[in-house]
């Protein structure tokens, strides 16, 4: 059933937007984690190669200006919030300052379309730790469903497909690879949700959609020790087999990243741009779908969901809709982290 809302809160990973943010940033990133310092100051690296500037800030923030009017255009007069999980506006002083605005219930809309811990479950642990944080005052926050198979995500990711294939010489397009990549997880982790799963339908159905028949999955980003098992193949290690198999242009689809954050602007820019040059193999990088008009429209269907009585509830494929609430057990991580 419907229910009443009085804002709209969209919630992200959040990045550094200046070189003296990336350290604190990451020690936010990495609380609780068991990642050597060694690895911080690495990953700092390829922070401070753009001037310690990550593009999700300034994505959220188009995302945010191409939102409002979409929202209003359908009639839903509601305030539009954000905040992060990890810098600036933190969640808890977006949460703190609803509070203070009278915000009561709000619908939280976050930027990760697929089942994780870290994609789903973490994001409600964080809204609740906020809460917490503000104290008795502080508004109901629910969080919009899922949406890995809606058209609202797999059209415009197609169309960025598309234009990337466009790149590669007309005679080489059908003899060119599709390849796709997400963040790669600890198989734990993966085998407690349904992240694979949904990732695999919608690289089938992006696939379909531009007629493209052979595609892969593969995995980058990878950050635990060796001892972990994480999904595999790595996207650099795929690329080279796959010039061993002498295809010489690959279309790459960051299909499980929304925004130009910096795990694409350098895991596949540089690193596997580095590569694909290295090997001799044409490598053409598609672009994530960002503030796309489809996609922000599709974030509007998502709260009309929720505030209509008889809602289309729209998706592609047969995995059906995901729910509007998770399970209690969906998306579990057993691993004990320090609070």
């Amino acid at each position: 059933m419907p229910r009443s809302y009085d804002a709209i809160l969209l919630l992200s990973f959040g990045g550094p937007e200046r070189k003296d943010d990336v350290l604190p940033f990451l020690e936010n990133v990495l609380r609780g984690k068991r990642i050597p310092k060694v690895r911080m100051l690495e990953v700092a690296e390829h922070y401070y190669l753009f001037d310690g500037v990550s593009p999700i800030n300034e994505q959220n923030r188009a995302l945010l200006t191409a939102l409002i009017p979409e929202l209003t255009r359908s009639g839903i007069n509601l305030p539009v919030y954000w905040g992060n999980r990890n810098w600036h506006p933190m969640l808890a002083d977006t949460v703190r300052q609803m509070a203070e605005d009278g915000v009561n219930r709000a619908l939280a809309f976050v930027t990760s379309a697929f089942a994780s811990y870290s994609g789903c479950r973490q994001y409600l642990e964080d809204i609740e730790r906020a809460r917490a944080e503000v104290g008795p005052q502080a508004p109901q926050i629910e969080k919009l469903r899922l949406f890995h198979n809606h058209p609202g995500f797999i059209e415009p990711t197609a169309e960025r497909v598309t234009e990337a294939f466009e790149e590669i010489d007309e005679s080489a397009r059908n003899d060119a690879r599709l390849v796709f990549t997400a963040h790669s997880l600890p198989v734990a982790m993966s085998d407690a949700c349904a992240y694979v799963a949904q990732l695999r339908d919608a690289c089938q159905l992006v696939a379909e959609r531009v007629g493209c028949s052979l595609w892969d999955l593969v995995y980058q980003s990878r950050s635990g020790p060796p001892s972990q098992p994480w999904l595999e193949p790595d996207v650099c290690d795929h690329l080279r087999n796959l010039r061993d198999d002498r295809i010489t242009d690959v279309v790459v689809v960051p299909i499980g990243f929304l925004s130009e954050h910096m795990e694409v602007i350098y895991d596949l820019d540089v690193e596997a741009a580095q590569v694909a040059e290295e090997i001799g193999l044409n490598l053409v990088r598609s672009s994530v779908v960002g503030p796309h008009p489809r996609f922000v429209a599709m974030i509007r269907e998502l709260i009309q969901e929720r505030l209509e009585e008889n809602p289309e509830r729209l998706f592609l494929g047969s995995m059906g809709v995901a729910p509007d609430r998770c399970p209690a057990d969906c998306c579990t991580w057993q691993t004990k982290r320090p609070t």
